[in-house]
Order: structure tokens, then C-alpha cells, then sequence
């Protein structure tokens, strides 16, 4: 079974490539359908993959993975090189190849390119090339690209073209990857200084200051209860310090003293630190350094993965090489189940390790063991390094994030998972297998360029069904059955103990922890594996759950997520993070949550005279607090709403600001102090594009939850300008109002809140109006949703943020950012969700094949940095009942019972079946 929640065209001309853009051709960046992939790679890197070329040679197995992943992401263009036909052994690895194809012995390229590739991504240009590529061939025609992937090639080819590469000015990137067997590798070659402008990927953090020592050198102690994170070397820079103010604006290079301090330099001379200021680390570029293959062969600089075998890289990257010279020798790879081949690699093994620098020791029946399958592919291990491997052409091509240095080596979600599974045979109708796959979602065009199994037709589509088609036309032998469901408590009468009793194994790609913990704990109560699996960007991870052998996911908990304070939110903002989400918690509360209470008292309440004699009784009524404010402040017409945008305006960014002012003023002790900023009222302009488009989103918003028409000409600037002119706004009277300082305070409980006699009387009014015109009682709630620029819901929510960061003197974010934090959205690349759904692929194999707990292994990767560290699962903890006798999440006692089956009978089935197996000699039933 699968349960699903993926997180997510070319045109050219056979034979020879059509002509390649020059490093000054650029491309507009579709917002709707990079959205994910800009939070990860940023606008920059964008651009420059949109100018970029990239010869891809070899598209069997892992250059297919490659391809897509590139093609995905949005480079310019993309060469696909490749002589072969189509042969029966691509069915089971290439999922773009059909039967009928390799029956026609059609090009492999002519297939990627002219039935598949061409749909991928419609602003990537995809051309082919079938000349031949060898020894003797004039490599002149690669300096029309920026980056060249090379795979199944032969060495010696790979490092002549590497050496070409690497002597160009500038350099040619150069990357060369293999997949024999259960062996794999990734060679980089970016030249002799390649400039990287962004190391890790992450967002730097904006942290307070607490104090700044007056001496040589000064010492920086962090207010926040956070670490600083930072390392010896890099740099920050400081601004809003009172005091000291000789370091606002300037950069300085740290030495860490200890996680909340660091020394900046000489500071003696000085003004005394007084109070406040904010420092953020400054990203500085780092210059890389590469060799040629020809001198890494020898000498190589590793990846190593899994440090319980350390010696495991330099074993398989020498039995690699004893392939490779096995190939040039006999031209082709050991034949399988070959022993005499074996034994031929095996020698040829022990001859290459002796010309490495550094000696390494291997067992004999590991090379046999390569030998055996060396001419074999399995498609998951293909998935993973064509992950990498892409990740890798993306660097190469943006200069945004660190490159592998030099080699990386690999021995024995959603959408991928399922076209792994399909290559790979899981759930083939013929040995009466299925799989079962659920996802409540529709396709977004943001899916597109992540998840490959989805077109721009299947946009507003099922996710499920679309994938299962599609999965279908990989292998037409597979039975699937997609459900439109959530998996939650809710869906227990579809997801019954029955229906898991029928499962092998359950596989997740969620994007919540709920979720995870939820299906985690229906698969250690029905006893069944699980492999869990997630993304965020350029980090993955996989967690390996069997039964009787390893922990659950519930039996380890995550650190909670960091909640904003109330009172923060409320009154005293300190980064952009807080002006966001009090703009989407507004959102929520008058658009969503206030109409949605509104609804349900008339649920409950359905005579609209009742309530009304009820009210003018003066009782009290649950729920009747949001009621009565909705129904006084209830608008008739747009240009009510209109007028209400307006006064929210002066209430959010004049009067909530002048109530903290009256109540703690500037001057008088030292309230303000960081992080609290002192905020500063905002006078409305219309002629402001922030405040136009406050108040015009607004007032659409109002419209859609009280279901009020309007027209498009009725948004332009002149007409609401007529409207506002008409609307009065009353001056600000201070009131004795408390504002809530203490950061453990909760938000109240608006219903228990009460309303004043003049709220009452107005919404008494409105509901005679709307008894005596038969007017609907109901309004519309409002649900967020981020994408649709047409629904004005991010203008409500980047205008409001951006008005109440100038507020309190916050630099403002961008929309991109914006929508990124208000929508809680996770950012994802195709390349992360390739490898991590290749490595859980792998260990379906083991699962499958009823492996030992040692062979299982967790993953964590960033292929940001790049690391990748594979662990042990965690072994499941047993409790001891006495010598003989433990037990752990995964034991049961299972007691068949029947239709009339008695408290009575259940108690001499234990006396009969369980007493006398574990040696008891009573049992307590309470």
C-alpha cells in the first residue's frame, strides 16, 4: 500500500541539436509554476539555469534520471546524446520506454525527446544528437555549453572530455556518473576556482544583541535564548544599535567565543554600548578547487556516507575502476554469474589497488558479489544517484550551493515512488499484488516541474488517479486502486484494521508530523512495515520502520515547533516573521474563523425572530459575542465595504499603535527597549500603493464573506477614491485599555468576550433589516489560498505586513517571501524528492526480501553542502517481565473470537492459550 502526498515541453529536431542560447539569452521565470523551487535556489540561480546549456550523454537508466530532473528544474536547453536502440532491459529502468519501442528498435533519444521529454517543461528547448562520440572525435562542439554529464562511457573517453573541459577558459563543468550493478559513483570537475556565491542554502538569521564589550577585542552577547550558530571566520553585520552606533552599517569578521557570544575586534575606542541592535551573518562567496579525473583517480577525494564502514568508499570506487579497465579490456561488463569473470575482476582489483596513494584492504567475496551483477541496474539505486548527480549540474550551471569535492560513492516520495515501483514490479497484477495509493489533493501547476508524472492538461485533477494512469503506462501489469481520502481518524471505517490486515507494507511521502505519527501508530497496531520519507528543499530524509525489529516513529518525539508570543504579535513585533503572521492571523480571524462561528449559531439558533426576542430580552446567548459585532458592522453594499476597509485601516495601523504609545510612552523609562520596537501611526494615503491595495483587498474580501457584488470598474483608483472621500473617520480617544506585556499569556477566548449596549442596539437593527427582507443570515467564510493572485488573499496579506513592518521600522519582505511564510510552505526540488524516493525504494527491496536488522539504514542528506550519512535503524526497545518472559510495541496477544464471543469466553481463551504458554499462573483483568 502507498499512501501519497506528492510534493509535486521541449521542441527540437532529429539528428542534430537546434541551435543553443548564449549566455546573454534569459527567460521569464513562470511564478506559478518554479514557485517551490525559486524558495530554494532564489532568483539569481534561476536566471543564470535559464541562459544555461547542458550536454547530456547516455540516456539509459541514470541518464534518464538526470534528464528529467534537469528538464524539470528549467535549464535553457538540454542535448541528449545517445546511439543506442531501445532494448527490452530499458523496460525495467527507463520509464519512458514502452514495449512497442523496443519491438520498432527505435533511438532511445528519439523517444525521450519527441514522446516524453517534449512534455516535461515547455520552456526547456530539448534537442538530440546520435554522432558519434569516441577517442578521435573533435570535441570543439562542446564549448557551447556550460555544463557536460557524461554516462555510459568509458573511461577513457570520460577523461579525455574531462581534461578538454577542465582547460577551457572558462571552464566547461564536468561531471561523470555510473551505475554497475549495486555500485555507483559521481565524479565533479569545476574547474581550477569556481566561485560559489551561496555555500549552504540557508537563510540567515537575524539575532538581538544583549551587550557589546568596550575593549580589544569587543565582545557581542546574544539576547536570544537561541545559539548563535555562527563559526570562526565568517562574518556579520550590525544595525539599530544605540550607543555604540559606530558599528551600524559595518561588517566584521567573528571569532566564536562560545554558543551566545563572539569577539568582533577592537571596539575600545568606542562610544559606550547603550541598548538594542540586531546582527545577521553575511554570506561571503568561497572559491572551490578541482582536479582532473586523471589525477583523482589515484588520489581521490571521497564522500563517505555511512561512517560505520569508512573504508567502503575507497573499496568500491577501486572496484569501480577494476569495471572500468574490465570494460576496455573484453568491451562489455562480467557476465552474470560468471565465476571465471569473477575471478578476472577480482585480480584486476588487487592490480588497481596498489597504484592508489592510500592502500585499502577488501574482501574477496564483495568483488564477486559486484562481478555478479555488474551488468545489471536497479532502478531506485538510479533514482538516487541521478538525484545527486542533477543536484550537482544545478550547481554547476548557478554557483548557488557547495559541490561535491570530488567523488561520491553508493553501495548496495510521491510521484517517484511510484514510477520506481512500477519499474520495479511492486504490485503486478498477475501475482495478485496492488497498490493502494491516497491523496485528497488536486494538481496545481506548481506540481509540474517537481512531479513528472503530471502534464499542464491534468491541472484541477485528482493527484491519485492522474499518478495511477500515469504509472500505468510504465507498466501496464501493475493493478492499482487510488482513493481520494485522507488517512486520519475520520476515514477509520474505509482504513479499518481489516484493510491493513491485507497490507504487506505501508509507505508515506507526508509533509505533516500529525499525519506521520497518526498512520505510524495504525501500522504498529496491525503489525506492518512502514517507510516513511520527506523533503524540505535540498534536505531530505528516510526513517525504516519493521515490525519486531526497530522503534516506531512515535517512539521518539521532535523538539515542538516555536510558537510567537501573544503579546508579540499583539503589540510588539521585532523581525518580518511576526508582521506575517499577525497579517495571516488577521486573514484567518475576520475572513475565516468570524463567519464560520457566525454559521453555526445560526445552526443552532435557526429562527431568526427567536434570537431577535431573545436579544431584546437582554439574554445572554453562546456564541452571541461574534454575532452580535458581525451583525452591527454587517455592510449592505460595496461601497460599505469599502468604508469598512477604511476604519480597519485607521484601527490596524493608527489607533493599535497609539494605544501602546499612550500606555508606555517613548520618553519615559526604558519600556522600549530591544527587542520591542517602538512603533510610529501610519496616516492613510490613498495614493499609496501599499494603502490602495490594504483597503481595496480588504474590501473584497468583506464583499466574499457577506456575498456583496461587484464590478471590476468599481476597484479602479478613482472610483474608490470617490467612495473614501465620503467616509469619516473618528479622531482617537485614549482608553484605559490593558496591553498585555507578559509573553506566557495566551490569546483570549473571543467567545467569552461581551459587547457594549451601542454594538447590541445596531445589531438588533440589522437583524429586524434582515427578517423584514428575508435576507440570507449566512455569510461566506473565506480559506486562504496562496496561489490564486486573482483572489486578492496574499494582497491582504503582504499589504498588511508590509504596512505594520514600516510601522515598527522592520525592513519589509518581498511577496515571494512573503507567501513562503504565510502559507507555511515547504520548499521542494525535484532533485531531493528523486534520491530520498530512491533510497526508501531500496529499502522496500530489503523489506520485501525479509533482510536482517543491521542491512536497514536511515538516511539524512543535504545536497546543499553536499553530505549524505546513512545510520543504523534504531533497534526496538524490549521491557522485561522477568527472565524469560519481555515484551515491545510490536507483541500481541491475539485471541480469535466470533460473532456471540463473551467477556466469559474471552477469559477462558486466555486461561486456555496464554497462561500456560508464557508460564503464568493468573491474570488481573480490570
Amino acid at each position: 500500500m502507498l499512501f501519497i502526498s506528492p510534493t509535486e515541453s521541449h521542441r527540437g529536431t532529429p539528428g542534430h541539436p537546434s541551435p543553443l542560447p548564449t549566455m546573454a539569452d534569459s527567460m521569464d521565470i513562470d511564478d506559478s509554476l518554479y514557485s517551490r523551487q525559486r524558495y530554494v535556489l532564489g532568483d539569481s540561480a534561476m536566471q543564470k539555469m535559464a541562459r544555461s546549456a547542458v550536454f547530456l550523454s547516455g540516456i539509459g537508466a541514470l541518464g534518464v534520471e538526470i534528464a528529467k530532473n534537469i528538464v524539470l528544474a528549467g535549464v535553457k536547453a538540454v542535448t541528449l546524446h545517445d546511439c543506442k536502440q531501445c532494448e527490452v532491459w530499458d523496460l525495467g529502468t527507463n520509464f519512458f520506454i514502452r514495449e512497442e519501442d523496443v519491438h520498432s528498435q527505435k533511438k532511445r533519444c528519439t523517444v525521450l525527446t519527441f514522446v516524453s521529454m517534449a512534455e516535461l517543461n515547455p520552456y526547456v528547448q530539448v534537442s538530440v544528437s546520435t554522432d558519434v562520440l569516441d577517442e578521435n572525435t573533435d570535441l570543439s562542439f562542446l564549448k557551447r555549453y556550460q555544463c557536460v554529464v557524461l554516462t555510459e562511457t568509458k573511461l577513457s573517453l570520460q577523461k579525455r572530455i574531462d581534461h578538454f573541459c577542465h582547460s577551457q577558459q572558462p571552464p566547461i563543468k564536468f561531471i561523470g556518473c555510473d551505475v554497475f550493478g549495486i555500485c555507483s559513483r559521481v565524479f565533479c570537475d569545476f574547474g581550477e576556482a569556481f566561485e560559489v556565491s551561496d555555500p549552504t542554502g540557508e537563510e540567515p538569521k537575524e539575532l538581538f544583541i544583549q551587550n557589546i564589550s568596550q575593549e580589544n577585542p569587543g565582545v557581542v552577547t546574544c539576547m536570544d535564548s537561541r545559539t548563535h550558530g555562527l563559526q570562526t571566520g565568517q562574518s556579520v553585520c550590525f544595525k539599530e544599535i544605540n550607543g555604540m552606533s559606530e558599528l551600524n552599517g559595518t561588517t566584521h569578521q567573528v571569532t566564536v567565543l562560545s554558543p551566545y557570544s563572539f569577539a568582533i575586534g577592537d571596539t575600545s575606542s568606542f562610544q559606550p554600548y547603550a541598548h538594542a541592535g540586531i546582527f545577521r551573518l553575511v554570506k561571503m562567496p568561497k572559491t572551490f578547487t578541482f582536479e582532473t579525473m586523471e589525477q583523482q583517480l589515484s588520489d581521490p577525494r571521497l564522500l563517505t556516507p555511512d561512517f560505520s564502514k569508512p573504508e567502503a568508499p575507497l573499496q568500491l570506487h577501486t572496484i569501480m575502476l577494476a569495471l572500468d579497465a574490465f570494460l576496455e579490456q573484453h568491451a562489455r561488463l562480467p557476465n552474470i554469474g560468471c565465476l571465471q569473470d569473477a575471478e578476472l575482476l577480482l585480480k584486476c582489483t588487487e592490480e588497481i589497488s596498489r597504484t592508489l596513494k592510500n592502500k585499502v584492504s577488501f574482501a574477496q567475496e564483495l568483488v564477486r558479489s559486484v562481478s555478479r551483477c555488474a551488468r545489471g541496474c536497479l532502478s531506485p539505486l538510479a533514482a538516487v544517484v541521478g538525484g545527486i548527480a542533477s543536484q550537482e549540474v544545478l550547481k554547476a550551471l548557478t554557483g548557488k550551493f557547495s559541490p561535491l569535492q570530488q567523488w561520491v560513492g553508493c553501495g548496495a516520495i510521491g510521484c517517484e515512488m511510484l514510477k520506481n515501483m512500477a519499474l520495479m514490479g511492486v504490485g503486478l497484477s498477475r501475482c495478485s499484488g496492488e497498490i493502494c495509493i491516497t491523496d485528497p489533493d488536486l494538481i496545481e501547476k506548481s506540481n509540474l516541474n517537481r512531479q513528472f508524472l503530471f502534464r499542464p492538461q491534468h491541472i484541477r485533477k485528482p493527484k491519485s488517479t492522474t499518478a495511477a494512469a500515469a504509472s500505468l503506462e510504465i507498466n501496464p501489469e501493475l493493478q492499482i486502486d487510488a482513493h481520494l481520502n485522507k488517512v486520519c481518524p475520520a476515514t477509520e471505517d474505509m482504513y479499518s484494521d481489516a484493510f491493513f490486515s491485507r497490507l504487506n507494507l505501508v509507505v508515506t511521502a507526508l509533509d505533516n508530523v500529525e499525519a506521520r505519527r497518526y498512520v505510524d501508530s495504525r501500522s504498529v497496531s496491525n503489525q506492518k512495515a512502514l517507510l516513511d520519507s520527506g523533503t524540505m528543499g535540498t534536505k531530505g530524509h528516510t526513517e525504516i520502520i519493521v515490525p519486531y525489529l526497530t522503534e516506531s516513529y512515535n517512539s521518539h518525539r521532535d523538539p515542538p515547533e516555536e510558537e510567537i508570543p501573544f503579546c508579540t504579535l499583539k503589540s510588539f513585533p521585532a523581525v518580518i516573521e511576526h508582521t506575517i503572521q499577525w497579517a495571516r492571523d488577521k486573514f484567518e480571524s475576520a475572513f475565516s474563523h468570524k463567519p464560520s462561528i457566525y454559521n453555526m449559531f445560526w445552526q443552532t439558533h435557526s429562527s431568526a425572530q427567536e434570537v431577535l426576542r431573545r436579544m431584546m430580552a437582554g439574554e445572554s446567548m453562546e456564541g452571541s459575542f461574534q454575532v452580535i459585532k458581525l451583525l452591527s458592522r454587517r455592510p449592505t453594499q460595496w461601497e460599505h465595504c469599502l468604508a469598512l476597509a477604511r476604519l480597519k485601516f485607521d484601527k490596524y495601523f493608527k489607533r493599535k499603535v497609539l494605544e501602546p504609545l499612550y500606555s508606555f510612552p517613548l520618553f519615559s523609562g526604558l519600556f522600549w527597549q530591544s527587542p520591542k520596537r517602538p512603533p510610529s501611526p501610519i496616516e492613510f494615503e490613498l495614493s499609496d500603493p501599499l494603502h490602495f491595495s490594504f483597503v481595496v483587498s480588504s474590501a473584497r474580501l468583506f464583499a466574499g464573506i457577506y456575498n456583496i457584488p461587484h464590478s471590476e470598474e468599481q476597484l479602479s483608483y478613482e472610483a474608490v477614491s470617490s467612495v473614501l472621500a465620503e467616509v469619516e473617520v473618528p479622531e482617537y480617544k485614549p482608553a484605559e485599555k490593558h496591553i498585555e506585556t507578559d509573553e506566557t499569556v495566551k490569546k483570549p477566548d473571543q467567545l467569552q468576550m461581551t459587547v457594549s449596549s451601542e454594538e447590541e442596539r445596531q445589531a438588533i437593527s440589522q437583524l429586524q433589516k434582515a427578517i423584514s427582507s428575508s435576507s440570507r443570515l449566512r455569510m461566506t467564510p473565506t480559506f486562504f489560498e496562496k496561489d490564486d493572485d486573482s483572489n486578492g488573499h496574499m494582497d491582504f496579506v503582504a499589504s498588511a505586513s508590509a504596512l505594520r513592518a514600516h510601522m515598527y521600522a522592520i525592513e519589509a519582505a518581498d511577496r515571494l517571501q512573503t507567501k513562503r511564510i504565510a502559507g507555511k510552505i515547504i520548499p521542494a526540488i525535484a532533485t531531493s524528492t528523486a534520491a530520498v524516493a530512491g533510497l526508501v525504494s531500496l529499502e522496500l527491496i530489503k523489506v520485501a526480501g525479509g533482510y536482517g536488522f543491521e542491512l536497514f539504514k536511515n538516511c539524512f542528506f543535504n545536497l546543499a553542502i553536499p553530505v549524505m550519512v546513512l545510520t543504523e535503524t534504531a533497534q526496538v526497545k524490549r521491557t522485561q517481565i522477568r527472565d524469560d518472559i519481555s515484551f515491545s510495541i510490536w507483541d500481541r496477544w491475539t485471541i480469535f473470537g466470533h460473532e456471540d464471543f463473551t467477556l466469559s469466553d474471552f477469559m477462558n481463551a486466555v486461561k486456555v492459550l496464554i497462561i500456560p504458554k508464557y508460564g503464568l499462573k493468573q491474570l488481573f483483568v480490570l
